[in-house]
């Protein structure tokens, strides 16, 4: 499920970019930062796939640095494109998006804090060498509030990535997009392409 998660966000990611890209194809400065978020953005969902796919328990490191490549990345994504939704504002969108993405940015801020400053004391070695292995714990345990807060963090800074996102809704509600196959040629021999009269097929045409 993360790795189709990862698959949407990056289709999502490279829709945006595409769609900031045609509404300022002069503003050289906007261009620059969206292709910044693009980078940023594709960083994090790579890290998200790293997520799925190496284990907690089986190899940590690695885990690890998908984490940090999913939140770190993401969270900056989130930032640039608040800065994009500030400079494209009042002649692209009103100022309310604007501010609906700085407060989800500020509140991803206060999440990914908590969360750093929790998993890094209870990693610190006052809570025992095997918190990085343990998957059950007990309110008895030791460092298990430092383990309930890191674990809400966690599951907070995700709901303000799925905020968001939703946050695009409104803006891909003003696009389309189409799919065309476009033939090049009358043979699929790797000769000299033959004339055709442009002709263009629609691949998700109504007639299939």
């Amino acid at each position: 499920m993360l790795n189709i998660a990862a698959v949407l966000c990056i289709a999502t990611i490279y829709v945006r970019y595409k769609q900031v890209h045609a509404l300022n194809p002069e503003e050289n400065r906007i261009i620059r930062i969206n292709k910044a978020g693009l980078i940023l953005g594709l960083l994090s969902c790579f890290g998200l796939s790293i997520v799925a796919n190496f284990q907690k328990t089986d190899f940590f490191p690695v885990h690890i640095c998908g984490a940090v490549l999913t939140f770190g990345m993401g969270s900056l994504y989130m930032l640039v494109q608040t800065i994009l939704s500030y400079q494209m504002q009042p002649k692209i969108h009103g100022k309310q998006v604007f501010w609906i993405r700085l407060l989800l940015v500020i509140w991803c801020g206060v999440s990914a804090f908590s969360m750093l400053t929790s998993s890094s004391l209870l990693h610190s070695g006052n809570y025992g060498k095997d918190v990085d292995q343990k998957l059950h714990w007990d309110p008895e345990d030791k460092g298990y509030v430092l383990h309930m807060i890191t674990t809400a963090a966690e599951w907070s800074l995700s709901f303000s990535f799925f905020g968001f996102f939703l946050t695009y809704i409104r803006d891909f509600q003003k696009i389309s997009l189409q799919v065309e196959a476009n033939l090049h040629g009358l043979t699929l021999y790797d000769t000299a392409p033959c004339p055709v009269n442009n002709e263009r097929t629609r691949l998700l045409s109504r007639d299939l």
